[in-house]
This record gives structure tokens, C-alpha cells and sequence, in this order.
């Protein structure tokens, strides 16, 4: 099956040899072809250039992309949309004052999740979350990951893995799976914490390992939920069993998280909103993704973070929806674009090489997916006729994609 997209008014992201990153000053630029072409060959980038350049081919299908901008499907590295039920109610205690962490310490918060989680039923759960995902497909996003962390159980985690697996071989996006049973402790736990860890190390981290249920070990580190001596131990446990950390750090406190992660050759630290300069320092010229959540900052009001800093400093930074039912209820991709632009101060070729290229390295997929590179998967957004690709986070109420490609098809 060979698709042609012709008179494209731009394609961005064009990377004839592939990067795995971009980092720094290097974040601002972002390769474009205007008037360009792309050929899909079944389900991989074939060749791509300007309409000057078209060769003869043979199409079996031919799109006219006039008016139209073309990029690669966005990589939504960090999200935890497996779980049941919602958390509409915690939504209006905080409008009516209470924090996170007061909600939290109510029972509510991830506490909440996970007995909706253990009450709902493994088809009730995949049903809601396919849901989901065919959602942020629709929003042109082409790669996920997905995390566990609502069973707090051996049963519930394990069940929350099945539903990512599921997932995974039922539609054609790519999946990466994350143990993070390190979220919080039960309510069973709350006065054995290293009973909780010891459960997590010698009995759910093998299990999930022997049944190959996930590809990446995560930990909340933070104070009031794992430390960074308990969160060292979990990630060595991981490492132990073949599962790279990615871990989240700095959501509220910074507390030695990156540098643990930094120590552990994490693949990713997540959430930063708050930094200081140690943490900036110790993440310089490490293999460890920064990756910043701003639709949280948005709807917890807390602080975004700190990405001119950051990239000034030479970092490279990820964006990702951090999609779940308490502090995200949205895997919409484009408006965190647009909030990293309007809010964290990013350009549109910084927020959209975050998003991509960025995004696929921080799910250990960059030689894949992120890019318009020959033989990389053709997960593709065409955008309605726009003016320019700064439209995307312009208007950032407005759905601007036509249609999304995944494997070189259409989804629907």
C-alpha cells in the first residue's frame, strides 16, 4: 500500500538523519519543508521533500494536503489512563479550597482511585480506558505511555497491566507499559511503609517481570509518599528485574529525586514544576529526559516548570499530558503545546520538538517515532487548512487536525 500526501503547505519536523534528542539552543529550531510532499510505504515513512522533487510514483492513494500542515503524531511519554470511575468531587473541594495534599490525607486522591480501581472489574477497566485512548489518538497522539499505581495490590497492579497489554494488541498505536505500584502507600500500609516496599520488591516487581507486563519502573518521590532512599531501593529492584526507572520528581518539593534518578540512569524525570539549580545542574549532560506536565500546573494551580531556565542551561525537556483522573483529566496533546508556549514562555518549534522528538526519546522510541525520517513509522497529523503551524498553540481552544495516520492508516 503506497499513500502519497501532496502540496503540503509545510512539513515539519523533517530529520533526514535521525536524532534521538534535541537539547538546548537546538530546541528552537525545527527542520520544515514548505510546499512538500510525503510518500507512506504500508506503514513507514517512505520519502518526503519539496513538490519540485516528486518523483514518479504509483500511489494507491493520493491525499491533496493544500492549506494543510503535516507533523508527526505527538509522543505522550507520561499518563496513567487505565483506571475506573472519575474524581469529579475532589474537582470542587479544591474549588472550595482544599489542597492536593488535604485531599489526599482525606482518603481521597490516589487512595480513591485505587478502591475504584479494586471495586471495577478487569473488562469495565480496559472499556473505559479504550475509551480514552481512542480519544488521544483522534487528538493526534501516536505513541503512549500508560502507567499502573491505582491497585496498590499485587492484584490490582497486575490487572491494571493486563488492561495496558490489552490495549497495546488491540490497536496499533505504540504502548509502553510502567510498574509504578510505588504511587502512595494503602490505607493497609499506612504504619508499615517497608512492608508495603518489601511487597513491591520481592513480590510485584518479579511477577510483573516474569510475565513481561511492562517495560519501565516508576516511583512518586516526594514527601509525604516515598523518600529518596525508599525510591533508590525500588529503582535498583527494577533495574534488577530489567524495568529502566522513569520516575516522578519535584511536583511540589525538591527533595534529591533527580539526582537519584540521575544516579539510576532513569530515562526520564517527570513533573519538575519545582526546581532549583542543583537539580538543573545535576541533570547536564546526563542520558535523563526532563519532562514537564503543564495541563497539571494548569489544573492544580501550581507552578509550571521552570523550561526557559532550563533549556537556557542546555537541557533537553519533554512534554507530556500527564492524563489521570485526579491532577489531569485530559490526554489532549495540542493544549500542551499551547500551555507550554503561553505559560512555560516555550516557542512553537520548542514545544512542538518536546512533543515529538523529545517525547518519543523520553519512551525509549526515537528511532521510531518523533520525526519525519525515512523507515520511521508514519504516525502523522494533518491539520485543517491553517495559516501556520504557530495556529496550533494560538488557538488553543480550537481542534485544528483533520486526520491522524497511525501505521500509515487513518484512524477512525
Amino acid at each position: 500500500m503506497i499513500t502519497l500526501i501532496k502540496n503540503i503547505k509545510e512539513l515539519l519536523q523533517v530529520r533526514e538523519t535521525s536524532v534521538s534528542k534535541v537539547s538546548g539552543a537546538e530546541m528552537a529550531i525545527l527542520p520544515t519543508i514548505k510546499n512538500a510532499f510525503l510518500i507512506i510505504k504500508d506503514n513507514l515513512i517512505a520519502d518526503f521533500g519539496a513538490m519540485e522533487n516528486l518523483p514518479e510514483v504509483k500511489a494507491d492513494k493520493i491525499i491533496d494536503a493544500t492549506g494543510r500542515i503535516v507533523l508527526p503524531s505527538w509522543c505522550d511519554s507520561h499518563t496513567h489512563i487505565v483506571y475506573a470511575g472519575n474524581r469529579e468531587q475532589e474537582f470542587v473541594d479544591r474549588i472550595n479550597g482544599f489542597t492536593y495534599e488535604e485531599i489526599a490525607n482525606r482518603g481521597g486522591g490516589i487512595l480513591n482511585s485505587a478502591k475504584k480501581l479494586n471495586e471495577t472489574s478487569e473488562e469495565e477497566i480496559y472499556e473505559q480506558s479504550r475509551i480514552r485512548l481512542e480519544e488521544v489518538i483522534r487528538l493526534g497522539t501516536g505513541a503512549v505511555e500508560i502507567k499502573s499505581g491505582y491497585g496498590l495490590t499485587i492484584e490490582g497492579e497486575l490487572k491494571m497491566l493486563r488492561v495496558i497489554k490489552r490495549l497495546a494488541e488491540n490497536y496499533p498505536i505504540s504502548i509502553k507499559a510502567t510498574f509504578l505500584g510505588a504511587h502512595t502507600f494503602p490505607i493497609h500500609y499506612k504504619e508499615n511503609k517497608a512492608g508495603y516496599i518489601d511487597e513491591i520488591i520481592t513480590k510485584m516487581i518479579p511477577e510483573i517481570a516474569q510475565n513481561k507486563l511492562a517495560d519501565y519502573v516508576d516511583v512518586f518521590c516526594e514527601n509525604g509518599y516515598f523518600s529518596v532512599e525508599e525510591t533508590e531501593k525500588i529503582m535498583q529492584a527494577g533495574i534488577d528485574f530489567g524495568l529502566k526507572p522513569k520516575i516522578h520528581v519535584n511536583q511540589f518539593n525538591s527533595i534529591g529525586g533527580i539526582q537519584a534518578g540521575v544516579k539510576f540512569n532513569a530515562l526520564s524525570v517527570d513533573h519538575l514544576e519545582i526546581m532549583n539549580p542543583e537539580d538543573t545542574e545535576a541533570l547536564k549532560g546526563t542520558e535523563t529526559m526532563p519532562v514537564a506536565l503543564p495541563s497539571c500546573s494548569y489544573f492544580l494551580s501550581i507552578p509550571y516548570t521552570p523550561a526557559r531556565e532550563m533549556i537556557t542551561a542546555g537541557l533537553p525537556i519533554a512534554l507530556a499530558t500527564d492524563f489521570n483522573p485526579g491532577s489531569t483529566p485530559s490526554g489532549n496533546m495540542n493544549f500542551v503545546v499551547a500551555t507550554a508556549c503561553i505559560k512555560m514562555k516555550m516557542t512553537p518549534e520548542e514545544a512542538i520538538n518536546a512533543a515529538t522528538i523529545n517525547g518519543a526519546y523520553a519512551m525509549g522510541i526515537s528511532e521510531t517515532h518523533g520525526s519525519i525520517t525515512k523507515g520511521k513509522k508514519a504516525n502523522l497529523i494533518i491539520t485543517k487548512p491553517i495559516s501556520s503551524y504557530y495556529q496550533i498553540p494560538y488557538a488553543f481552544g480550537s481542534n485544528l487536525i483533520e486526520s491522524v495516520f497511525i501505521e500509515g492508516e487513518i484512524f477512525s
